[in-house]
This record gives structure tokens, C-alpha cells and sequence, in this order.
């Protein structure tokens, strides 16, 4: 069990491995509890995108693994699967990973009156998210400062 660890980081290390076997990627992992339920969420990815089939075979594959080092304390219900369009940037290796696409980016806090941009991630470095927004100018913000940071996969929206 991960006592006084991190939950996530446990099932990770666990899990990474299997997804490299099955040629996919791990995008993020999130373990949280809605009403009286815990979730561990895996969501995966490949080139060319996640079909269902690649998130059954991921759950076979890692519900024994996760049984016999049991990670997690308490019940929780398995989900396995695509990050999806609008997926969220939450670690360093999505933001490196997304340079040049279009993204939208929501603050915590108010700038100039507004909350909700859209544009271009055009660097990453060290927490700090260097965007051009869609009426030019350049823009920075820091992890801190954002509630949430997703790909834009529909530029008219938002």
C-alpha cells in the first residue's frame, strides 16, 4: 500500500511499464472521490488515437498488477481511458509536447477583465507557459495562475 505516499506516483510506476508493452503512453492518472465513490482514472494515448479496444486491453492488463501491490486503501472503480479533444495540460511533458498547437487557457484570476484566452503555446519553461493569444499579443503565465490549460480542438468555441 502507498502509506503517506503519493497515490498517484505509486500507480504510475506500476502502470507505466504495461502501457510502454502495449505501445501507449500514460497522458495522466487522477485518483478522486465523487459523492461517496473513489475513481483512479488512466487516461492513455497513442499516435493515431486510443480506440476502446486499446482501453480494454490496458484494463486486463493492469488489474492484476494493481491487486497484487495494492496501491490504494480503499475501493475505487478503474477507468481507462482517452485523454479525449480538449485534452487538459497539467504536466511539463504535455506542455513540451504541445508546442505550436492551439490551446485555451483559463486564469484563477482576472487579467485586464478577462479569464478565458485562446491562442498558441509557443514555449514551456519551468512552470512558465509562453502563449500568443489570438489577437497577437504575447502573453505569460505561470502554472499557479491557471485554472486549466486544454488543446483547442475547436477554435470557434469558448
Amino acid at each position: 500500500m502507498a502509506k503517506g505516499g503519493n497515490t498517484v506516483a505509486a500507480v504510475r510506476k506500476i502502470v507505466e511499464p504495461i502501457a510502454e508493452q502495449l505501445g501507449l503512453e500514460i497522458w495522466d492518472i487522477r485518483f478522486l472521490k465523487e459523492g461517496t465513490t473513489w475513481y483512479l482514472r488512466i487516461f492513455i494515448d497513442k499516435d493515431g488515437g486510443v480506440s476502446i479496444d486499446d482501453c480494454v486491453e490496458m484494463t486486463r492488463a493492469i488489474n492484476k498488477p494493481l491487486d497484487e501491490a495494492d496501491p490504494i486503501e480503499q475501493a475505487y472503480c478503474l477507468e481507462v481511458s482517452s485523454p479525449g479533444i480538449e485534452r487538459e495540460l497539467t504536466r511539463d511533458e504535455h506542455f513540451l509536447k504541445c508546442i505550436g498547437q492551439k490551446i485555451m487557457v483559463r486564469t484563477i484570476r482576472p487579467i485586464d477583465g478577462k479569464r478565458d484566452f485562446k491562442g498558441v503555446l509557443e514555449s514551456y519553461d519551468n512552470g512558465t507557459i509562453g502563449f500568443r493569444a489570438d489577437d497577437g499579443s504575447g502573453l505569460a503565465f505561470t502554472k499557479k495562475e491557471v485554472s486549466f490549460v486544454k488543446l483547442d480542438d475547436f477554435p470557434d468555441e469558448f
